[in-house]
């Protein structure tokens, strides 16, 4: 129940590839081939051990990077909180905030009163308005129950569902109501969302805070889309993933929040708190944490895990919690790259036999030695599209290249062997300085332009278009003395 679930949900995808290699058990591929998953592969994102104890708030620490400690910006945003629940329908309820150790740019509340924030988000956001209004729409779906409602329903759902099958003993009977069922429940969340931004903009207008806010990062959540679109060359394959999501569209919320944020305006004393927002937000970690593994251009850097690889021209690679991601530009070529467990003993050309990947040819299998470091190969075709499987062993773990590609060519298959056999020990001293990026501000003089702002990013690929984003301009001009953020190491 997140204000901004569109990102996560397209991450698990082999994305123009329309190779579906998530967290399931049987990877859907093209042409109708399927691949069993092995036992839950031991992501190379993942940091640290979940706390003790099973409870849901564990859960979803773990699964975003555990906590982030931000001292400065956790006292904002718990002075955020404050004025919100004295504005809201129940001053009695209590909340605490949590920033994830994200890049993503995401937000949840769990029905117990605990708000969770990305540290991604925290970057995107510009003002105090603006992160008051993700909060405030948290709050609504706490205030509103939002989550048990849904459990409601999603239990209605399956139990008529289940009726259908019993009683007309026709599984397809079962299978159309629960198809309605998935229906409603879309439509049955999209109210919700649109619920919980209009009472998050009466929240936070009440509150004192500038009620434009929920639109302005609505809007910078829509470029942000957009750009993630450009850089993956989705086209209108973003638009679908969105409409198919649960949550409304991002212009049409937009607009719904700029009219409800017209019919509160007036108050000359309402706050958008730019300038304490920025100070808080300055120094923290943007994009990706070394200790869960570093997208460097072509190459990722693991520093905690110790290795590095680097991909062929023309890929985007995104790391994200089960996986690394690649995607060619032109879409016809993708990659996966995870950690799995495969036992201690058994050979690699033998894991790889095991059948990752529907018409594996067994006779394409072969050992390699990777600088020292046990590794296999091997080929698979489908109707479509055919594979470029390999293991490699290092550390006491098993990691996993899987290539995919339309057109197989000779030379394509030249370049992922190429990218595999990059796969290295990262020496100590390049560990020790694979850093962080961070949030740095800086104030524009009269001889700075948007280009020069730009240029001192650490971000060289879309320097200017993450620049622009980053502090939600819309027009390439800056203001002299103004406050703007740049990434830097």
């Amino acid at each position: 129940m997140g204000f901004l679930r569109l990102q996560r949900r397209f991450l698990p995808l082999f994305c123009a590839a329309s190779l579906v290699l998530g967290s399931c058990d049987t990877l859907r591929l093209p042409g109708g081939e399927t691949a069993t998953a092995l036992p839950p592969p031991r992501a190379p994102a993942l940091t640290g051990v979940p706390g003790r104890g099973d409870g849901d708030h564990q859960k979803l620490v773990a699964a975003f990077g555990g906590e982030y400690s931000a001292p400065a910006m956790e006292r904002l945003l718990d002075a955020i909180a404050a004025k919100l629940v004295a504005a809201s329908s129940d001053p009695s309820r209590s909340y605490q905030v949590t920033i994830l150790n994200s890049p993503l740019v995401n937000a949840f509340a769990l029905p117990d009163g605990r708000l969770y924030v990305t540290r991604g988000l925290l970057a995107l956001a510009n003002d105090e308005s603006e992160i008051a209004a993700v909060m405030a729409h948290e709050m609504a779906h706490v205030l509103a129950k939002h989550a048990a409602q849904r459990a409601e329903l999603e239990r209605r759902s399956t139990i008529a569902s289940r009726v259908a099958a019993e009683v007309l003993q026709s599984r397809a009977a079962g299978d159309v109501v629960a198809a309605q069922g998935l229906v409603s429940l879309a439509g049955f969340s999209r109210a919700q969302e649109l619920e919980a931004d209009e009472a998050g903009v009466a929240m936070i207008a009440k509150a004192g805070f500038d009620p434009e806010g929920a639109a302005r990062f609505l809007a910078a959540l829509g470029r942000q889309s957009a750009m993630r679109a450009t850089l993956f060359n989705l086209g209108e394959k973003q638009d679908k993933m969105s409409f198919l999501a649960t949550h409304p569209s991002t212009p049409e919320r937009t607009a719904r929040a700029q009219a409800a944020a017209k019919k509160l305006a007036g108050n000359a004393s309402t706050l958008i708190g730019r300038q304490a927002y920025l100070a808080a937000l300055n120094g923290i970690v943007y994009g990706d944490d070394p200790a869960e593994g570093l997208v460097r251009g072509r190459k990722f850097v693991h520093p905690r895990l110790g290795f590095e690889f680097s991909v062929p021209d023309g890929f985007v690679l995104d790391n994200t919690p089960n996986a690394v991601i690649g995607i060619n530009t032109d879409q016809a070529e993708a990659l996966r790259f995870d950690a799995i467990a495969v036992s201690p003993g058994l050979p690699l050309n033998a894991a790889i036999a095991q059948g990752w990947i529907e018409n594996t040819k067994l006779g394409s299998i072969e050992t390699l030695n990777l600088d020292g470091l046990e590794g296999a190969t091997a080929v698979a075709h489908g109707a479509e599209w055919s594979f470029r499987l390999a293991a490699v062993r290092f550390g006491g773990n098993v990691y996993r290249f899987m290539y995919a590609k339309k057109d197989f060519t000779a030379a394509a298959d030249r370049s992922f062997l190429l990218s595999i056999q990059s796969f290295r020990a990262l020496p100590p001293d390049d560990a020790a300085r694979s850093r962080p990026l961070r949030i740095a501000l800086v104030t524009a003089t009269a001889n700075d332009t948007v280009e020069s702002l730009a240029a001192r990013m650490a971000t060289p690929d879309h320097a200017l278009a993450r620049f622009l984003l980053l502090n939600g301009l819309t027009k390439p001009a800056l203001t002299v003395g103004e406050t703007y953020k740049i990434v830097s190491e």
